[in-house]
């Protein structure tokens, strides 16, 4: 599966953003998906996953109840909506597939396929 992140920009601190992943090549519903955030001189981050169905949802402790994940197996795209953003959520964003569990949504390494990112930044 191909993936092609979007959406990303410059808001100010307690804007929102939402992010696109449009997916192409495989059936994009045989995926679980995620969103991770790498910022400059960090570790890449967990961010959201959301399984094959869109039933079931996770979200990182730092972005709980602000950010939200959903799919659209029909369209075959997969968002995160961001609202209340901080300066401290500044950092490329990627959407990844993992074919494997959803029970290994938080680990990078679970993932399969990524797409290239899309850079958020938010001003004070």
């Amino acid at each position: 599966v191909q993936l092609q992140a979007s959406g990303g920009g410059l808001v100010q601190a307690g804007g929102s953003l939402r992010l696109s992943c449009a997916a192409s090549g495989r059936t994009f519903s045989s995926y679980h998906m995620g969103w991770f955030r790498r910022a400059p001189g960090k570790e890449r981050e967990f961010v959201a996953a959301i399984n094959q169905s869109g039933g079931s949802t996770d979200c990182g402790d730092s972005v709980k109840g602000r950010f939200t994940i959903s799919r659209d197996n029909i369209r075959n795209t997969l968002y995160l909506r961001m609202n209340s953003l901080k300066p401290e959520d500044t950092a490329v964003y990627y959407c990844a597939a993992n074919q494997g569990f959803f029970t290994a949504r938080r680990f990078s390494s679970a993932y399969d396929y990524w797409g290239q990112g899309t850079q958020v930044t938010v001003s004070s």
